[in-house]
């Protein structure tokens, strides 16, 4: 090979290895993953509902006081006064709902419980600093987050009310005016419910174990319940984390939807543009942005 062939060889490999590396496209993992301390808040162990299956599995469940206060005073109360402990899941609807509790029993009310409940469907969103969601909602005028939790909400109104979710906890109620007192409640386990917005107390979502609920058998009768008590799954204990000792309860922690990390996070959902798609949506729903949560280390 003429000398003149190797150095142009030689040009073009040197070239070629100076060419600069393809930038990494970031996805919504890598966001959560080095997202600074500040980005995270921890939920208080008052705001965190553990539930011990009698099957071994553990459920925990967020509470939201500041959207459903009174819903939520109840169902600590209950769990202070151990109302729960011979309760059950007795209704699992495929693509719906697992819904637990007493089922109708006649239990009394412990102190502290308020058995008639204000309607709790909706809240001001004066006092909210809600990040919005960008992309236009099928539920609502606007939709964003708001504490750490996704929300539908109207500025012109006024109102905000939590979203149906998967994993969405809401209280049980019969028809209108009763509007639940916290001692049944369900967890969405299928697509989001929407449509039951502003129509029921949502007081939590569930942010360690839904599939736990979600891969129990499905009820045979009308609306998923079971048929007989002996497919109902019990419940060995529910309790809220600041009744476990404190070495022993579990602690978890959201990322602040306020902080630059979540409106990256929430600009790459909707802007999915790494290896794997070929045309980002450039828009997401509201209940496709789930808030990132995370169980705390000691």
């Amino acid at each position: 090979m003429h000398m003149r062939s190797l150095l142009l060889l030689a040009s073009a490999a040197l070239l070629i290895g100076a060419a600069p590396a393809k930038k990494k496209l970031l996805t919504p993992t890598d966001v959560v993953t080095s997202s600074p301390a500040s980005a995270w808040k921890t939920i208080p162990a008052d705001d965190l509902l553990v539930m011990d299956l009698a099957n071994g599995g553990r459920v925990v469940v967020q509470l939201a006081p500041r959207f459903a206060p009174v819903h939520v005073a109840n169902i600590r109360a209950l769990a202070r006064a151990n109302y729960w402990d011979d309760a059950s899941v007795y209704r699992v609807q495929d693509n719906y709902v697992a819904q637990l509790g007493q089922n109708e029993s006649e239990k009394p009310w412990p102190a502290g419980v308020q058995p008639k409940p204000p309607e709790e469907y909706m809240r001001p969103t004066k006092g909210l600093a809600i990040t919005p969601l960008g992309s236009p909602d099928a539920y609502a005028p606007n939709a964003g987050f708001a504490d750490g939790w996704p929300v539908g909400y109207s500025p012109k109104a006024g109102w905000a009310t939590l979203a149906h979710c998967y994993a969405t906890v809401g209280v049980g109620r019969n028809l209108s005016p009763d509007t639940g007192t916290g001692g049944e409640l369900y967890a969405i386990i299928g697509n989001a419910t929407r449509h039951m917005d502003r129509n029921i107390a949502v007081v939590g979502r569930v942010i360690d174990g839904i599939e736990k609920l979600s891969s129990l058998p499905r009820g045979t009768e009308a609306l998923g319940f079971y048929k007989d008590k002996a497919q109902y799954m019990p419940i060995a204990k529910l309790r809220l984390a600041s009744q476990i000792a404190p070495g022993e309860r579990p602690s978890y922690e959201y990322m602040d939807t306020g902080s630059a990390s979540f409106a990256q996070y929430l600009h790459i959902r909707a802007n999915r543009h790494d290896d794997f798609y070929i045309r980002p949506a450039g828009g997401v729903d509201l209940c496709n942005v789930q808030v990132p949560v995370r169980k705390k280390t000691a």
